[in-house]
């Protein structure tokens, strides 16, 4: 996959918080408002926050974050592709991103919570294909029928 840059971003640019309210609203399409653990770009910003943006050029392809948990943990979260770019292997660049910083910082284990309804199919098998494996819920979560979480060890 060439031509693709991942770099950390400041959440100011209108491109990217497009996108994020375009993931945010289709979140709360897909699930309960009590279900929807997205954070918004005021969260995203926050020190203990890793925002990267997916650029093809001036194009925005994607975003995706890096939240740190602890000493030894991580989380990925708000990973999206632009609607252009869907199924060109964005969330694939993404999630290998985020295992290679993971293991710079020395973290032995990465989650995340996605949903478990039918629109959360193709994010699933990304995970699944990148060995993350259904887990007990974690921080804040509850497993429920909305919500799915998923660890990998490294």
């Amino acid at each position: 996959m060439t031509g693709f840059v991942i770099q950390s971003d400041d959440l100011t640019s209108a491109d990217v918080l497009g996108l994020l309210q375009y993931h945010l609203d289709e979140m709360h399409q897909w699930s309960p408002a009590c279900k929807v653990h997205s954070l918004p770009p005021e969260r995203l910003r926050q020190e203990d926050v890793t925002f990267f943006a997916v650029r093809d050029g001036e194009r925005l392809a994607g975003v995706g974050a890096l939240k740190h948990l602890d000493e030894k943990r991580g989380e990925l979260k708000s990973m999206r592709a632009a609607p252009d770019y869907r199924g060109k292997g964005i969330g694939k660049l993404l999630v290998r991103h985020f295992i290679h910083i993971a293991k710079d910082r020395g973290y032995t284990w990465l989650g995340l919570e996605t949903g478990r309804t039918e629109q959360f199919k193709p994010a699933i098998q990304l995970y699944k294909a990148h060995g993350f494996s259904e887990c007990g819920a974690f921080a804040d979560y509850t497993s429920d029928e909305f919500s799915l979480c998923m660890e990998r060890y490294l």
